[in-house]
């Protein structure tokens, strides 16, 4: 089994924070494949289903962001995991808008989820890092990943939860240099690329 998880802090007024789009393609993911319902578990909201032939658990963690970590932690041990069988779908302050990169480990970049996680798991899980672009100052970030994704931005931002969702069966096989690529693919043919948050 797989665990995917998408970050977040729940409750309605957050939903639509830019720190929230790991769960909106969570969403995106279990909308099109099927997969759920989701059920409180693990200090989250769960579901388990196939994706690709793969059995995965989709887990968005109801422990506000900075503590991600307990949520993911209580999913792979119940299920004897380890960090191996782990992937988070973050916001990525680091990557222009509509951007979607993969990497496996690596440092947290000042993100709480990642750093809570990384605490509880280990380093060694696989990232995918959806950029929502950077304020361009350090001191407006906390506000900036806080604030909502105005209504132009979200069509854009539905467009990347789209095209994660429908390349998610090679994410879970580990081809993930495909699944980057495609993923890209679907996104500039929906008129979205670099420029997207302009």
């Amino acid at each position: 089994m797989l665990v995917i998880a998408g970050l977040g802090n729940p409750g309605a007024r957050y939903a639509r924070n830019r720190h929230n789009i790991g769960f909106m393609a969570i969403e995106a993911i279990s909308s099109l494949h099927r997969v759920g319902p989701f059920r409180s578990r693990f200090s989250g909201m769960a579901a388990e289903g196939l994706i690709g032939g793969a059995r995965v658990m989709l887990l968005a963690p109801q422990t506000y962001m900075n503590e991600s970590g307990r949520s993911v932690g209580e999913a792979l041990r119940f299920h004897k995991l380890d960090a191996a069988s782990l992937i988070v779908i973050h916001d990525e302050l680091d990557l222009a808008p509509a951007k979607v990169r993969v990497k496996v480990g690596g440092g947290n970049a000042g993100h709480n989820g990642l750093r809570s996680i990384s605490a509880h798991v280990g380093n060694d899980y696989k990232r995918v890092r959806l950029g929502i672009g950077h304020p361009g100052d350090r001191a407006l970030v906390h506000n900036f990943v806080l604030s909502d994704f105005s209504k132009s931005e979200m069509t854009w931002v539905e467009a990347v939860c789209r095209a994660v969702a429908e390349s998610a069966p090679l994410l879970v096989e580990s081809q993930d240099a495909s699944f980057q690529n495609k993923t890209h693919l679907a996104i500039e043919a929906a008129g979205f690329g670099e420029k997207a948050g302009a």
